[in-house]
């Protein structure tokens, strides 16, 4: 029994000895299952997962070995330093074996860890791939209508372009025969001007034109509301006044136009406002002395219809107005010398009232016929009445005398005839039938 005492001695010691070898071998299978998890997480490869209870079975095995090595150590009766030699080989070996699992196990995880971040990568490469064409091809779907919008924006840009230069082209010659409308407008325009200015009786025609037209526009028509060129001879000589107006109740206006144009275009042409302003000074006075010619002239009384004054035509509101501003009172001056003064703004208002009175005129004359010819008919409806009246009398006196021959021819005609059939005299069947009597008598109502 004491011999026995170091056995167990040096068993308890290699026990306990052992244990921390256990607690590290415990420790790196408790990391080598964390590794494990952590491979099993990141690479997703079971393949190399299914390695790792392998190796759990090699340490298992090595922990058998370690047991049975124990146990011959426990049996065997060499001494105690052939023990500790075989123990310290074992403990060596197995720490060699343990340096040799570990770098096998480490070299084993990265190879795994590699491979299966290989193949996630690969995986992600190949998923990133393939939602990169479908998002290409859902994009290219998603394009498309913008792509059919801009192909027909570029063809509309493409038209427009054309249509643009061609309306440039166009609006360019447009311009350029504007531009040589205008001059030929401003030529003739100079023309006229001149034409004005230097011929007196170039102006009489122009404001002789004017006139016609502004009556004309109110629509009178010439030779049948108002005449021009109208002559009369009177103390003082042949007079013509450029129109007479007819008024429904035979009555005229006569109207005579007057066109002062130089001083007013000096006027216009002056650049120095002192010489503007002289004249303007001359046309008011140029104005005034028409108003006196004409008031010279005195129309009133070489046309009885006519009333005790003039109209002055003067075939610009420009004109007036120029005149009016320089002379305020030009306008009483006027109507003291039984002159009025008409632009075409207020000759349109008074040629308008005649038109209407004119228009009024024939409505009343219409109306006078409509009277007359109701008047007439009325009479005629009278006539036929009476005659009416006097065939309706006939007739009922033809009725009245029908039905009295009817009754005779009954009484008297009929009795007579109807006693040869009694007497079996041959009529043929035919039947003599009872003519009838009339009742209606004629419609006769009695005048009111």
């Amino acid at each position: 029994m004491t011999a026995f005492l170091p056995f167990l001695a040096f068993l308890f010691g290699l026990i306990i000895a052992g244990l921390p070898l256990l607690w590290y071998i415990r420790q790196q299978k408790t990391a080598l299952d964390g590794l494990q998890a952590r491979v099993l997480e990141g690479a997703k490869a079971e393949e190399q997962a299914r390695r790792i209870p392998a190796l759990e079975q090699a340490v298992e095995s090595w922990r058998e070995k370690a047991s049975l090595l124990m146990a011959e150590q426990a049996a065997n009766k060499r001494g105690e330093e052939e023990r500790e030699k075989a123990y310290r080989q074992q403990i060596e070996q197995l720490k060699a074996t343990e340096d040799a699992l570990s770098q096998k196990f480490d070299s084993l995880a990265a190879k795994t860890l590699e491979k299966a971040h290989g193949q996630f990568l690969e995986q992600a490469q190949m998923r990133f791939a393939k939602s990169e064409r479908e998002g290409e091809a859902k994009l290219e779907l998603l394009l498309q209508p913008v792509k059919d919008s801009l192909k027909r924006y570029e063809a509309s840009v493409k038209e427009a372009e054309q249509l643009r230069q061609t309306e440039y082209g166009s609006l360019t010659a447009l311009v350029s025969t504007m531009r040589e409308g205008q001059e030929a407008v401003k030529n003739e325009a100079n023309k006229l001007v001149n034409a004005l200015r230097t011929a007196p009786k170039a102006r009489g025609c122009w404001g002789e034109q004017q006139l016609r037209n502004v009556l004309e526009s109110c629509g009178l028509s010439e030779y049948v509301d108002f005449e021009t060129e109208v002559s009369v001879n009177s103390e003082k000589g042949r007079l013509r006044p450029d129109a007479i107006i007819r008024i429904p109740n035979g009555s005229i206006l006569v109207v005579d136009s007057k066109v002062s144009l130089n001083a007013y275009q000096d006027a216009y042409d002056a650049v120095d406002e002192d010489k503007r302003q002289l004249y303007l000074q001359a046309h008011s006075k140029a104005i005034k002395a028409h108003i006196d010619g004409l008031s010279q002239k005195n129309y009133w009384d070489q046309f009885k219809e006519a009333p005790d004054y003039v109209i002055m035509f003067i075939p610009g509101e420009h004109f007036l107005s120029a005149a009016l501003e320089q002379d305020h009172n030009l306008w009483e001056y006027a109507f003291q010398k039984r002159v009025l003064l008409a632009t075409p703004t207020n000759l349109i208002a008074i040629a308008r009232t005649v038109a209407a009175v004119w228009r009024q005129e024939d409505i009343a004359h219409n109306a006078r016929k409509i009277g007359e010819l109701g008047k007439e008919l009325y009479e005629r409806i009278a006539k036929v009445d009476a005659h009416m009246r006097a065939l309706g009398n006939s007739l009922e006196n033809s009725v009245k005398n029908y039905n009295k021959f009817v009754g005779s021819f009954e009484s008297r005609v009929l009795v007579t005839a109807r006693k040869f059939r009694e007497l079996n005299i041959e009529t043929k069947e035919q039947e003599i039938k009872e003519p009838p009597i009339l009742e209606i008598t004629p419609r006769m109502e009695d005048k009111e």
